[in-house]
């Protein structure tokens, strides 16, 4: 099984794909988190360090964020993802390419098309449609309260000005209806989020 849960940056994914990582291993399933773009891989970590902290400094295009952004995932589902998988395995993604949608279609300016495009180029059918889906959603304040609690309101797009946070945050709604993917509100505590998820997911 090949589960995405996506949102904006605070909204909570890597702590519930987490929970869901620990939910299965208990039924004694094979199961792999990813962060997208950086997922424990080294290579996909040096990508994710030049786009999202050295990004900043270096001032890349959105249209080469695009391809850094599909060149880590590439790593990603062929040396991680795509081996458990074969194995009968689950494999639980913080993200996938509905955040380049999001970031750098909507947020900057990037031909949607295009990236769709790409991604179709460059992964498998089975990436581009994973088995369960999900976006979680939280207000502004909730969510830039937990950006300041964990430290990383520095990374390239997390620093980026209210306008763009905004398009992102617009961006979701928008995402979920084109690919008919559930939204969640994730205002809740983690335990009451996880629950909608499971429900959400029918496990």
């Amino acid at each position: 099984m090949y589960i995405v849960i996506e949102g904006q940056d605070g909204t909570g994914k890597s702590t519930q794909a987490r929970l869901l990582q620990k939910y299965f291993e208990k039924q004694g399933k094979e199961v792999v988190v990813m962060d997208e773009p950086d997922g424990d891989l080294p290579q996909a970590h040096e990508i994710h360090d030049l786009i999202l902290v050295q990004g900043k400094e270096y001032g890349l295009e959105p249209m080469t964020n695009v391809l850094l952004f599909t060149s880590a995932r590439i790593e990603l589902w062929k040396k991680i993802a795509e081996p458990v998988l074969k194995r009968g395995g689950v494999v639980v993604s913080a993200r996938n390419y509905w955040s380049t949608l999001a970031y750098q279609g909507y947020g900057e300016g990037v031909s949607r098309g295009r990236i769709i495009r790409i991604t179709k180029d460059s992964l498998p059918e089975r990436y581009y449609h994973p088995d369960k889906s999900c976006i979680l959603t939280v207000s502004d304040k909730i969510r830039l309260s937990r950006q300041g609690h964990r430290g990383k309101a520095t990374e390239t797009f997390e620093a980026k000005k209210d306008d763009f946070q905004q398009k992102v945050n617009n961006a979701y709604p928008k995402i979920a209806k084109d690919f008919n993917i559930p939204t969640i509100d994730a205002s809740g505590t983690i335990e009451e989020v996880f629950e909608k998820i499971k429900k959400t997911f029918d496990i």
